[in-house]
């Protein structure tokens, strides 16, 4: 501060106003100062201040995923809203391991972030009290838990494949297999089975025609896999809903590959509208979910709890549900 001041011609006690976004110096002072701080290669250390202020300027955002387009969307929303306050975003990548989860939580909390959004409804009992208890606003997303946190924005993955089986039945479609992950790590995607299984059982079709394969998040090589095994294990299986785009791509590569037609021997239905299932051929019937705006609504939630929080006024537990459609294209 003192090189700053000498660089400048002021005072360090005019640095350290010039420097705060409320500090009375005039707009040609500022300038002067910030000049000389550029031109000497400074960095603001931000980590005084929080201590006085109680706040860091980062938000943590903890993602399964940092390859999938959805989960990019949803940091991409949240950034969108938070930097205009001048929050920035700190991520972190779980990789459907709630054990990991619970270790970033911890990781994240000691850095006082000023709010935190999570992925998903479900968490260790150790991250759960974690979080109850970090005394800052705290998001759950891409899920409506049964005893949330504290604030929520997401929707419910059973009913979103539970809409997509009915769909298929509206075609025609009688003997519907599912197609997911061997390990329960990833719990939207073991909503998705139960929303498949619920279906099946209302409409009176065959249970159980269920495929567990690979490790969340399925690849595309697993989906073809998965799909052989489904048609090897009951042969009159005449379509498949896959937890996800990607999986779903696979198992019409592998139908390609073998001559099955899709369509015509089996229809082929995803989960996501990413976009390999818009560009794939046939194009990919799915569930459609603005994944971005979860992000944006999860930020404007956060901030409106950060306002309430420096008003005194702690604000009522938000829930947030977002919209899914069912999207039908030429693979069913």
């Amino acid at each position: 501060m003192a090189e700053v001041a000498a660089r400048a011609g002021v005072s360090a006690m005019t640095v350290s106003r010039a420097l705060k976004s409320d500090g009375a110096v005039s707009e040609e002072t500022r300038r002067k100062i910030l000049t000389a701080v550029d031109e000497l290669g400074y960095v603001l250390d931000l980590s005084a201040g929080a201590l006085s202020s109680k706040r860091t300027g980062f938000v943590a955002v903890l993602v399964p995923s940092i390859n999938n387009s959805n989960f990019s969307d949803t940091a991409r929303g949240i950034t969108e809203i938070i930097e205009g306050r001048g929050l920035q975003m700190l991520l972190g990548y779980t990789d459907y391991d709630m054990e990991k989860e619970e270790q970033l939580v911890q990781a994240m909390l000691t850095r006082r972030p000023d709010g935190i959004i999570v992925t998903d409804g479900r968490h260790t009992p150790k991250a759960r009290r974690m979080l109850r208890s970090a005394g800052i606003p705290v998001v759950e997303t891409w899920d409506l838990p049964a005893d949330p946190i504290d604030h929520v924005v997401g929707f419910s993955n059973a009913e979103a494949s539970r809409a997509l089986v009915h769909r298929l039945y509206q075609k025609g479609y009688r003997n519907i297999g599912f197609i997911g992950g061997a390990s329960r790590r990833d719990t939207r995607g073991a909503d998705r089975r139960l929303g498949y299984t619920r279906a099946v059982e209302e409409l009176g079709l065959p249970v159980g025609r269920t495929i567990s394969f690979g490790n969340p998040p399925i690849s595309m090589e697993q989906g073809g896999q998965a799909l052989v095994h489904l048609i090897q294990q009951w042969p009159d299986v005449d379509a498949a809903v896959c937890v996800s785009d990607l999986s779903a791509f696979g198992a019409i590569m592998e139908c390609h590959r073998r001559g099955w037609a899709v369509p015509g021997r089996i229809a082929i239905a995803g989960f996501g509208d990413f976009e390999v299932s818009r560009c794939a051929w046939p194009r990919i019937t799915t569930v459609a979910v603005d994944c971005r705006n979860i992000g944006r609504e999860a930020g404007r939630i956060l901030l409106d709890a950060l306002d309430a929080v420096q008003h005194a006024h702690p604000p009522a537990p938000a829930t947030l549900i977002v919209p899914f459609e069912v999207i039908e294209r030429e693979s069913t």
